[in-house]
């Protein structure tokens, strides 16, 4: 009994992605919603709840959204070649990348060395501010996305 269950702890901890710089989880590219959400069961604690948050009200936004992780971070457009937002974790937030953030009304508050991006960085005590954000994906997603 006791080899099994060692046999089975093995076994989750070598499927377990690998975490990156700030606990980004290291998952392979993929289509689809299955590779989101993968990374996001894999990102640890809080940043999880806001991850799957984000997801959510992406998708609220825009239910026909194409999803799909390269660069280890997920992304979201609407014909599945061309992107207007990703995610990533870092060590103490979840940062929201708007690729044409500079049109939006009124803008995210974070700033870029790329004047057509701006983010949103939601930390473990944020509230997050969810017609705002639901605004800024209608909006980000009549902008051309950008191919990745």
């Amino acid at each position: 009994m006791a080899k099994t269950s060692a046999k089975k702890s093995a076994a989750k901890k070598a499927a377990a992605p690998k975490l990156l710089s700030g606990g980004n989880p290291q998952i392979p590219k993929g289509h689809g919603d299955e590779p989101v959400q993968a990374y996001i069961a894999a990102i640890p604690g809080w940043k999880s709840v806001v991850a799957r948050r984000v997801d959510a009200l992406i998708v609220r936004a825009i239910p026909k959204a194409k999803k799909a992780v390269k660069y280890n971070s997920p992304l979201y457009g609407l014909d599945g070649e061309t992107w207007f937002i990703s995610m990533r974790v870092f060590a103490r937030y979840v940062k929201v990348a708007f690729f044409k953030g500079a049109s939006l009304k009124p803008l995210p508050p974070g700033t870029s060395k790329q004047k057509c991006v701006r983010y949103l960085d939601v930390h473990q005590d944020d509230e997050i501010d969810e017609a705002q954000l639901i605004s800024w994906v209608k909006q980000a997603s009549k902008s051309p996305g950008e191919r990745l």
